[in-house]
């Protein structure tokens, strides 16, 4: 999170409110002998809903053979029986695509089972930019044009309910497959792949737009090897996929539960051990072909970022290419060129922030003045591929839902991000009397609005908000595990935690809480821009170094209550100069002791 700084009042930056959670001690030791897991990893179950020995052990498993079969997916097996008659007839089929890195990483997985089935396919990705997100008439006839006899769309597709009638008037067949919320009426496909479909009951709800393409791929490689079980190459194919598959679900944001923790797993190994090429060659160019090993964070803030960034930028299709590719150079062309391209959206990212941010601390700044429950911020000249990322720092920072709308050309373009406890496309759908068009889930949305109904908007979504909250606003919570004291923390128990990964949406690094330690000597500001700052705490004997990032603003609270202070943290093990050692990641501190 951005650092408080000077120009912005105190009062307007949502401070964290630090929740220490019950612990049922007598529970988690019961948990840690029968799963014969650390006492504190047991604690950690527990808070993770993981509170019985079978909710344990299921946890702990990331094994694949966890994975539900595909056929209990709704809809796939019309979906890859159509397909796989579409590859014996000989029929062109076009596999239709995201922009974000959930739909190239779904988009990819398909091209290259459907190469290995026989079959020659084409993909299309709309245009960020011009087009917009989702299916669209415009696009389904481009895709006509290109002579496709079959559209398969993945990560979208289930909100088109005309486009879908418009697909089977011009002489399409039409598959979809897709996570996202849909309307009151399911798009009149021939086949339609959701793990949510209405009137079914899949065990796992929350596959992404890659992970329903894997299990569709998988149907679809039963198909061509002529039966239950896959041959050598498509078992392979398969095996690899979970790479990709990872990277859309982290990159996505869905809940690392359930079958999400084992194809997140078992991705990471293999995108470690035999990356396609093109992510062989973005990784080195930033900088993650010497890591021993590759943990989600890796892929959410590393990979994720440029791969997106093209997309953001109006050229998805070069993810595609990256992650098909076959050819070396080209190759190795792309993961510069997006590397590059990364560097770009970096730049517009944080212009766009500045922007936002100032215009937040001039509309509600003045004396007396306090933010609303919602932020609806739009401007001219704003790109609409960077507002997504942006609308996220400014929740983080305010934490309030954001709606940030770029203008163009008479056209409103939207992003927006919520927090807990407002679900984003609900609250939008109740705004629909102001808005063109809108999509999304629970976190993340995206709309389209006339400039005109910009302001009524807000005040809809003004209200919207307020009710659901109950009036309450700018909560920003810090969930806290477990107290830990100092001389507790070793290497050995750091490693122990290494069991709950991957860490991600609903299953978070561990935070714990170091209570009234003491501060040894003047803390150290650090890194480019002196935005960090690094200080050495004690408590007892034992005594341990701490790092906050974003922070070195607020360092001048730490000169309160005689040197004393307490602090949220992640444990990381520091392995410089191969000694290793733990450290504290700070998430927050205060002064003096805290009394939960």
């Amino acid at each position: 999170m951005d650092s408080v700084d000077e120009k912005c009042p105190a009062s307007l930056v949502a401070r964290k409110r630090w929740q220490l959670r019950s612990n049922d001690f007598d529970r988690s030791r019961f948990l840690a002998s029968e799963l014969h897991v650390h006492p504190v990893v047991a604690h950690l179950l527990i808070n993770r809903g993981a509170d019985t020995l079978e909710q344990g052990r299921r946890f702990l498993d990331r094994r694949l053979k966890t994975l539900h079969d595909p056929m209990e997916l709704p809809g796939i097996t019309q979906a890859a029986d159509r397909i796989y008659s579409a590859i014996t007839a000989g029929k062109k089929i076009c596999i239709y695509g995201d922009y974000d890195v959930d739909g190239m990483c779904a988009t990819s997985i398909l091209m290259e089972c459907l190469r290995l089935a026989g079959a020659s396919p084409i993909f299309y990705i709309p245009d960020r930019l011009e087009e917009g997100y989702g299916v669209s008439r415009a696009s389904l006839d481009a895709v006509s044009a290109l002579g496709a006899n079959l559209v398969i769309t993945v990560d979208c597709g289930v909100a088109s309910v005309e486009e879908a009638e418009h697909a089977r008037a011009i002489g399409l067949e039409y598959i979809v497959t897709d996570h996202h919320e849909f309307h009151d009426t399911i798009p009149p496909a021939d086949a339609v792949v959701h793990p949510r479909l209405p009137g079914t009951s899949y065990p796992f709800g929350d596959l992404c737009g890659t992970g329903v393409a894997f299990k569709l791929a998988w149907e679809i490689a039963r198909r061509a090897s002529g039966g239950a079980t896959t041959t050598p190459t498509f078992r392979q194919f398969l095996l690899d996929a979970t790479s990709l598959t990872a990277i859309g679900t982290i990159c996505d944001i869905v809940p690392l539960e359930g079958e999400n923790r084992a194809l997140v797993h078992n991705g990471l190994k293999s995108l470690k051990a035999s990356p396609p090429i093109g992510l062989a060659y973005l990784m080195r160019e930033a900088g993650l072909e010497k890591k021993t090993c590759l943990e989600a964070e890796d892929v959410a803030f590393t990979i994720g970022p440029r791969l997106n960034a093209c997309g953001r930028l109006g050229q998805a299709r070069l993810g595609v290419e990256l992650l098909t590719t076959r050819d070396n150079a080209r190759a190795q062309e792309l993961a510069r060129h997006l590397d590059d391209q990364n560097k770009e959206r970096q730049s517009l990212e944080r212009r766009t922030f500045l922007e936002a941010r100032e215009m937040v601390e001039q509309l509600y700044s003045v004396e007396g003045g306090s933010l609303p429950f919602s932020l609806v911020l739009a401007q001219e000249g704003w790109h609409a591929g960077v507002i997504g990322i942006v609308a996220s720092r400014m929740v983080e920072r305010y934490h309030r839902p954001c709606v940030m709308i770029a203008l163009n050309k008479g056209e409103g373009t939207g992003s927006a991000r919520s927090v807990a406890g407002v679900h984003l496309q609900q609250a939008l759908a109740g705004c629909g009397d102001f808005l063109r068009q809108s999509g999304g889930h629970e976190m993340a949305a995206g709309l389209r609005i006339s400039p005109e109904k910009i302001d009524p908007f807000r005040e809809a979504f003004e209200m919207e908000v307020r009710t659901r909250t109950g009036g309450e606003s700018g909560r920003a919570d810090l969930s806290i595990d477990l107290e830990v004291p100092l001389h507790a923390l070793s290497t050995d128990l750091v490693r122990s935690l290494e069991v709950l990964e991957p860490f991600g949406s609903r299953n978070p690094k561990p935070v714990f809480l170091a209570n009234n330690v003491s501060l040894l000597g003047e803390p150290r500001i650090m890194g480019g821009g002196g935005r960090h700052f690094s200080f050495q705490v004690q408590q007892g004997e034992k005594s341990l170094r701490a790092v906050a990032f974003g922070q070195a603003e607020r360092l001048h609270e730490l000169a309160d209550e005689n040197g004393k202070c307490s602090l949220v943290f992640e444990p990381v093990i520091n392995d410089f100069r191969g000694f290793p050692s733990v450290e504290l990641k700070v998430k927050d501190f205060r002064p003096g002791p805290f009394v939960g």
